[in-house]
């Protein structure tokens, strides 16, 4: 029995996903893409370790403290993100400059589809964690029943 004829709209909408995400990663690269995710995680780990210190420059303009301490963890999430793009795009000229922007490509479509793949896994494991599995087409679904 053909695989493919199975497929019902959900199945659709996590390839569509997948697709999607190895398009992303086609378009920018693997360094972009890794970039991406490391200037991310780096801009959380800034923002929550330093929002508390940095929150005391701010106290002249906002009154109430934990307003003041999530506007410092925005302001230094901005800051190491806007920061983090500014060397992406650096280091992707070099990279495009030595000629490995094909395997940059490729390398990046492959991240995209882990990604995606990744991403959809995730949400999946949450949904399961609802009355959503009870329903039919998570049953009839070929990629997650």
């Amino acid at each position: 029995m053909n695989v493919l004829s199975n497929l019902i709209w959900i199945d659709y909408v996590i390839i569509g996903v997948i697709f999607i995400s190895a398009l992303i990663g086609l378009f920018r690269g693997l360094i972009k893409e890794a970039f991406s995710l490391g200037t991310w995680i780096a801009s959380i780990i800034v923002g929550v370790r330093f929002s508390q210190p940095f929150s005391v420059f701010l106290t002249d303009y906002i009154e109430v403290p934990s307003v003041r301490i999530a506007a410092a963890f925005i302001i230094l999430l901005l800051l190491t993100l806007i920061l983090g793009s500014m060397l992406s795009h650096l280091v992707s000229q070099i990279v495009d400059k030595t000629g490995l922007s094909g395997t940059d490509r490729f390398t990046g479509f492959l991240f995209g589809i882990a990604r995606g793949m990744l991403v959809m896994s995730v949400l999946v494991l949450l949904a399961g964690l609802t009355p959503l599995p009870q329903d039919s087409w998570w049953v009839e679904s070929v990629l997650i029943g």
